[in-house]
């Protein structure tokens, strides 16, 4: 049940029965040949199939987060630090100003972890809200089935490469990529980065076949659904 198939009295109705949402955060950054919006894409699509059985509203996802490093790559978009935390706060604010008391914050990209770390001063200040922040890709399970698969999973590699992050211009090269030297590429600035990635990819496969990426996406649904169904802190379950 996304937001954009609601309107406030839906929401309304919703928040008076059951509690929860779902926030998707995502990126527009490079992901060598495959869509700049990877991120969000994945993030946004996770939440909606965990939450749908559920009936908990999805909202829209934040489709900017931070990627500095990668702004050498045309169309990428960062933020800054302290923007991405203020919004952050506005949204869980509103959130909670309707009504909503746990908020499943699900996110795509790497470089918003420090969201983590604001969600537990937002509790802390606001008692009655609960917030799981829950990285989808490197939560335990999923992370497990990606490390079965193919320990090489990493970024702009086989490990975002679904059917539905692809362009059908742009096909995935053959083969694979050797590692990058990733403490190097965090010393270096954007156009360094660029020149040691070179097409984004920080190695590994390219694409691996549609059945492994199926069987990884059914395991990250099913634990971003094992989230939100709880357990939640008993005293905002109602």
């Amino acid at each position: 049940m996304t937001i954009a198939h609601m309107n406030w009295q839906d929401v309304e109705r919703a928040v008076a029965h059951d509690n929860r949402c779902v926030l998707p955060i995502g990126s527009t950054e490079q992901h060598s040949n495959l869509s700049l919006c990877v991120d969000s894409i994945l993030a946004e699509r996770v939440a909606t199939e965990a939450a749908a059985p559920l009936g908990v509203p999805v909202f829209p996802v934040m489709p900017y987060g931070l990627a500095p490093y990668f702004t050498a790559y045309p169309g990428t978009i960062t933020l800054r630090l302290e923007t991405l935390m203020a919004v952050i706060r506005d949204v869980v604010q509103s959130l909670h100003g309707a009504g909503f008391r746990r908020i499943l914050i699900v996110n795509g990209h790497g470089g918003n972890t420090p969201v983590e770390a604001l969600v537990r001063e937002i509790m802390a200040e606001s008692p009655a809200a609960s917030i799981k922040f829950h990285s989808w890709w490197s939560a335990p399970k999923t992370w497990a089935k990606v490390q079965e698969i193919d320990p090489s999973g990493t970024h702009a590699n086989w490990m975002e490469n679904f059917p539905w992050t692809r362009l059908e211009h742009a096909p995935a090269p053959a083969g694979a990529k050797p590692p990058v030297d990733k403490s190097l590429m965090m010393a270096s600035n954007p156009a360094g980065v660029r020149d040691l990635l070179a097409d984004g990819s920080f190695g590994g496969p390219w694409q691996r076949a549609d059945e492994d990426m199926l069987a990884l996406w059914k395991v990250g649904v099913a634990e971003t659904r094992e989230a939100l169904e709880g357990p939640w802190p008993a005293a905002q379950a109602s």
